[in-house]
C-alpha cells in the first residue's frame, strides 16, 4: 500500500475517513461537517457521540464520509485497534484508494503518534488468516499492490506525520508476517522452518543470520536444548541474528532471547487433549524476536541488536526426557527434570547462556509463552514482568503504557530459589507445587544468566495469542514486537 502525506484533500477520493474526538467541540464538529456534505446537522447532532470505534457513514455526491469515534482521550493502542477494526469489518465498502483527513485533531501534541497508529491499525485490518484455506476470500482492497492511503494533516505537520505512518507500515507489514509464524500450525512451522523464516529476513533487510543444525547443536554443547529434543522427529535450530548499526560511534547492545517451541506436547507430563491444539503457539517469544530483528533492521535503529532462538517440538517418544532425569545445560550446570512440560525454560537456559558468554550484552532480555501462572495472575491483558533492575523494569512498563502492550511486575526474592534447589542436580525445573509457577520459572531462568546486572524476563503466555474480533479462534497478536522495537528505540 502507498501512503501519501498532504495538507490538502485530493478531489478525487470517493472514501474518507474522518476521526472525530467526543469533546464539549462535538456539535460544532458536526455542525462543520454537516455544512461541508450539505445535509441537516440536528439529526447528526442528536444520534452520534464519537464514542470509541463509533462509525456514521455520510453520502455525499462527492464521497462516502466515515465519521470514526475516537472517544475523549484515546490512547495509542485504543486508536490503533479502532482502526484495525474499522478496516476489517468496513473492507467491503471502500475502495483501493481510501482518505484520512484529520482536520478534527489537528491541534493534538500526539498528532503523529496516532498518524502511525492509525495507518498501523489499516493495514493489519487487510490481514487474512485463512492462509491454508483452498479459497481465501476476495483480497482486502487496501492489501493490492496498487492500493493507496492519502492522510490530510496541518501543512507544518506533513513531515512529521509522513515519517510516522511510513514506521507504522514498515511495522505492521513485518507484525503480519508474525501473525502468520504464530498461527501455523506446527507441521508447517518445524524448527528449521523458523531458522529460514530468520535467514530469509536477514538477507533481505540486512543483518546477520546463522542457524545452527543438530550436529552444530551438539558439538556447542548446548544439552538443555537437545534434551527437550529427543522426543521429536524433527531436529532442533539454534538461530543466531545479529544487527549492527551502519556509521561510527559506540551503539548500545542488546540482547534478545525468545523460546520457541513450535508444538507442545507436555513431553512425557503430558497436557491435557483439550486446547492442546493451540500450543502451535508455543513459539509466540521466538516470534517477538524474530520481528524485532527484523522491524529494526527496517527502520536502521542506532543499536547493536542480537536476537537469539533455540527453537525445536516439544513431544512424546521413546527418547523423550524422563521426569527425574538429570541432564547437562550449556552453561556446564546440571538440571534434574520434575516436569517435562516446564521445557521452555530449558531451552531458554542454553539460550541466555550462550548469549551472555559470546555477545555480553549490555541488556538482556527475553520473552517465552512460559507459564499458565502468569495467565491466572493477570488473564489476557499484561505480561508478567521481572528484572533485577529497576531503572529496565520501569522502562519496559512505560513503553508498553504507552503503546498498550503492558506488562507489570512481579517479584523475584531469593527466597524463591529455595522452592528448584535440588538434591541431585545443581537446580530442578520445577517446584512440584502449584504454587508461584510464574516466579520460580523467572528464578530458574536468572540462574543462568551469570548474574547478568540489566537482565529482565517477560512471561507472554496470556498475551502472545487470544480471543480477539479479527479470528473466530484464538489468533496471534505480535505482542512484544512493539514493544521491544520502542524499548530499544529508548535507549538509541
Amino acid at each position: 500500500m502507498h501512503i501519501t502525506l498532504s495538507y490538502i484533500l485530493n478531489a478525487e477520493i470517493e472514501h474518507l475517513i474522518l476521526p472525530i474526538l467526543s469533546t464539549d467541540q462535538l456539535n460544532k464538529t458536526l455542525q462543520n461537517i454537516a455544512d461541508q456534505a450539505g445535509i441537516a446537522a440536528k439529526r447528526l447532532q442528536a444520534t452520534y457521540k464519537a464514542d470509541l470505534g463509533e462509525v456514521q457513514v455520510l453520502h455525499t455526491a462527492e464521497r462516502s464520509i466515515y465519521l470514526l469515534g475516537l472517544g475523549k482521550s484515546p490512547k495509542f493502542a485504543q486508536i490503533l485497534k479502532v482502526f484495525r477494526s474499522f478496516s476489517n469489518k468496513h473492507k467491503g465498502k471502500f475502495d483501493k484508494r481510501l482518505g484520512l483527513d484529520w482536520a478534527y485533531c489537528l491541534d493534538q501534541e500526539e498528532l503523529s503518534r496516532w498518524v502511525e497508529a492509525a495507518a498501523n491499525g489499516l493495514l493489519l485490518g487487510t490481514y487474512q488468516i485463512g492462509r491454508f484455506k483452498s479459497k481465501n476470500g476476495d483480497l482486502h482492497p487496501l492489501a493490492h499492490d496498487e492500493a493507496s492511503l492519502d492522510i490530510v494533516v496541518s501543512e507544518k505537520a506533513v513531515k512529521l506525520c509522513e515519517a510516522a505512518a511510513v514506521r507504522a507500515k514498515r511495522i505492521a507489514y513485518t507484525q503480519m508476517r508474525i501473525f502468520d509464524l504464530v498461527n501455523a500450525p506446527s507441521n508447517k512451522k518445524l524448527p528449521i522452518d523458523l531458522a529460514n523464516w530468520a535467514l530469509e529476513s536477514g538477507k533481505k533487510f540486512g543483518y546477520d543470520v546463522e542457524a545452527f543444525d543438530q550436529e552444530k547443536i551438539k558439538a556447542t554443547g548446548l544439552d538443555a536444548l537437545l534434551a527437550v529434543n529427543r522426543g521429536s522427529e524433527y531436529p532442533a535450530s539454534f538461530i543466531i541474528m545479529e544487527y549492527k548499526p551502519e556509521g561510527p560511534g559506540e551503539f548500545k547492545k542488546v540482547g534478545l532471547v525468545g523460546k520457541g517451541v513450535t508444538f507442545d506436547t507436555g513431553g512425557l507430563s503430558i497436557k491435557p487433549s483439550i486446547n492442546m491444539h493451540y500450543m502451535k503457539s508455543d513459539m509466540g517469544g521466538a516470534a517477538a524476536v524474530l520481528g524485532t530483528m527484523e522491524v529494526a533492521a527496517k527502520l536502521k535503529l542506532p543499536v547493536h541488536l542480537i536476537g537469539i532462538v533455540p527453537a525445536t517440538e516439544n513431544s512424546v517418544d521413546a527418547k523423550a526426557v524422563k521426569p527425574s532425569d538429570v541432564i547437562n545445560s550449556y552453561s556446564g550446570k546440571t538440571i534434574e527434570i520434575i516436569d517435562t512440560d516446564a521445557e521452555g525454560r530449558l531451552i531458554l537456559a542454553d539460550g541466555l547462556n550462550y548469549m551472555v558468554k559470546h555477545y555480553a550484552p549490555e541488556i538482556l532480555i527475553d520473552l517465552a509463552t512460559l507459564t499458565g501462572s502468569a495467565v491466572r495472575t493477570l488473564g489476557y491483558h499484561a505480561a508478567a514482568l521481572f528484572s533485577n533492575d529497576d531503572e529496565l523494569a520501569n522502562r519496559i512498563q512505560e513503553t508498553g503504557d504507552k503503546n498498550g502492550e503492558k506488562s507489570w511486575r512481579l517479584p523475584i526474592w531469593d527466597i524463591y530459589q529455595d522452592d528448584i534447589k535440588s538434591d541431585v542436580a545443581d537446580i530442578r525445573n520445577y517446584s512440584g507445587r502449584p504454587l508461584a509457577g510464574a516466579i520460580v520459572a523467572a528464578k530458574f531462568l536468572q540462574f543462568f544468566t551469570e548474574k547478568h546486572p540489566k537482565w529482565a524476563h517477560l512471561d507472554i503466555a496470556g498475551v502472545a495469542f487470544g480471543d480477539s474480533e479479527f479470528s473466530m479462534q484464538r489468533s496471534a497478536s505480535a505482542f512484544g514486537v512493539r514493544l521491544l522495537t520502542e524499548l530499544i528505540e529508548s535507549y538509541a
